[in-house]
């Protein structure tokens, strides 16, 4: 993948940058290009080997369309949550470290949900922190809108992600309730026809 001079790019986890220079230098005898990036969160220059684009995972921008399936992932009630402290902290990390969007996207609900439930460590914290400003930062700047209403999106989102798998959680128990209550019927409908036609005595003066 290529850019040019204005392109504006993704380095994970750093966010949005704007391509502001590309250049050759010789390195050990060796030359090669280097894309100059100027993230746009802190005001910093980021040098990219142009050989080495899909190694860090350097992209351009999501479109409107894919801000579109981005709140549709966020709100589609499907969490991972693995048990394991050391290998939900490891998956996190390759998926922010991706430079997709989509991932990013799975570590703020995975850690989202589990901050409900549990306080997270400082390390799960602050990759949850940087999950969602790397999504506000995004899709403000391709949706043009301010940070504090794409936040509000994201967290009605997110609400909707939790409140559907609540619901999936619990659809599984009443079917089970429903069947209990069908076979505890079922069971007692012989019982009560018996005694329905079971002969009376007569009552003597």
């Amino acid at each position: 993948m290529t850019f040019q001079v204005g392109d504006k790019v993704i380095y994970p986890n750093h966010g949005l940058g704007i391509v502001t220079r590309i250049e050759e230098k010789t390195i050990l005898g060796t030359t090669c290009g280097f894309y100059h990036l100027r993230i746009v969160a802190n005001e910093t220059t980021v040098l990219v080997p142009v050989s080495n684009v899909d190694g860090v995972g350097l992209r351009r921008a999501i479109s409107d369309e894919e801000v579109d399936r981005l709140f549709g992932l966020l709100g589609d009630g499907k969490i991972d949550n693995h048990q394991n402290w050391k290998g939900r902290f490891k998956d996190n990390s390759d998926k922010m470290r991706s430079g997709s969007i989509y991932d990013v996207a799975d570590v703020l609900k995975s850690l989202t949900f589990l901050a409900k439930s549990k306080s997270l460590s400082f390390r799960e914290k602050r990759m949850l922190d940087r999950a969602k400003f790397l999504i506000i930062s995004e899709v403000s700047e391709v949706m043009r809108e301010t940070a504090p209403s794409i936040e509000s999106r994201v967290d009605r989102a997110l609400e909707r992600c939790f409140t559907t798998k609540a619901a999936r959680a619990a659809a599984p128990v009443a079917v089970a309730s429903v069947a209990a209550r069908k076979v505890t019927a079922k069971a007692a409908a012989p019982r009560a026809q018996a005694a329905s036609a079971a002969p009376r005595r007569a009552v003597r003066a």
